[in-house]
């Protein structure tokens, strides 16, 4: 019986493990292969130059300033989106406003939308003349700090930002909202009793009953923010001055734009490991002990 349960397992799981290992792990263990080559994509010629690509990595100052707007991304997105669907999940799940249920669904929004259409609406609402950003602020008077936002080096990277963080946040907002439903009443009671307020209560008791969901949160906003590719291509491209430029784009334009797969491949590999690395990190650093209720 038992025996005859485990074929009926192999049975059914077999296929599915053969196309992800077809699909997903094999071009994994390719571009590893291909990092260690000059291949030029088109081309059935190759010539093997070893950890040649990576000590070009090394000195390529287009691939640094990427990895540190990556950097920014992941200091300052996980950060603000946490803080914010925190703040916005308690006022609707502990506190209580008016049209619960409205908000939920506004906050909600940016994610049934695709990532080309948040990319092609917010180039749009940023554009200097026709955009919604400069005719609401010229119509507060606020002319003064209308702008190209887009076009503006020391501007674009963060009106990326911004788009990222409201794209993401919905999501956290419903998902910290699930997890503070879970959280008995009688905790916010008691609480409320012996005179703690919002402040109080969200961050000595929301959070500590919260942190196994925080730091699911975290390392998914962290892996978001290393990667931020096609909100970036559709948003700047890169621009102006290569000001908005991240890896994955880098990755892209060097692979499809230039014809350098193998030199493309090795910045794969190269971020394959900083994620990794990062995730790891995320997790051990962020564990504490649970806490039962």
């Amino acid at each position: 019986m038992r025996h005859g349960r485990r074929l009926f397992a192999i049975t059914f799981l077999l296929p599915a493990v053969a196309v992800y290992a077809v699909f997903v792990v094999s071009p994994y263990l390719q571009a590893f292969q291909v990092s260690t080559t000059n291949w030029r994509g088109l081309s059935p010629k190759w010539d093997y130059v070893g950890p040649g690509n990576f000590q070009r990595l090394l000195s390529d100052e287009y691939f640094w300033n990427a990895l540190k707007h990556n950097g920014i991304l992941l200091a300052v997105l996980p950060v603000a989106t946490i803080v914010l669907g925190l703040f916005f999940a308690s006022m609707l799940n502990i506190h209580g406003v008016r049209f619960g249920a409205v908000y939920r669904i506004v906050y909600f929004f940016p994610q049934v939308l695709s990532v080309a259409i948040i990319g092609v609406l917010w180039r749009e609402m940023y554009a200097p003349n026709g955009g919604l950003v400069n005719g609401f602020l010229r119509a507060v008077g606020l002319d003064s700090l209308t702008r190209t936002w887009l076009g503006d080096a020391d501007v674009a990277f963060w009106a990326v930002l911004f788009v990222m963080v409201w794209s993401n946040v919905g999501f956290y907002v419903v998902l910290f909202g699930a997890a503070m439903s879970s959280i008995p009443r009688e905790i916010y009671e008691a609480a409320l009793l012996d005179g703690a307020g919002r402040r109080t209560t969200l961050l000595r008791i929301t959070v500590p009953l919260l942190w196994d969901t925080i730091q699911v949160a975290w390392v998914y906003l962290a892996i978001v923010a290393l990667d931020a590719f096609a909100l970036v291509q559709i948003i700047t491209n890169g621009g102006p001055e290569f000001s908005t430029d991240v890896v994955g784009l880098r990755l892209y334009n060097t692979a499809f734009g230039e014809s350098k797969f193998g030199y493309a491949s090795a910045i794969g590999v190269a971020m394959f490991f900083v994620t990794l690395t990062v995730a790891i990190a995320s997790l051990r650093l962020t564990r504490r002990e649970r806490i039962e209720y």
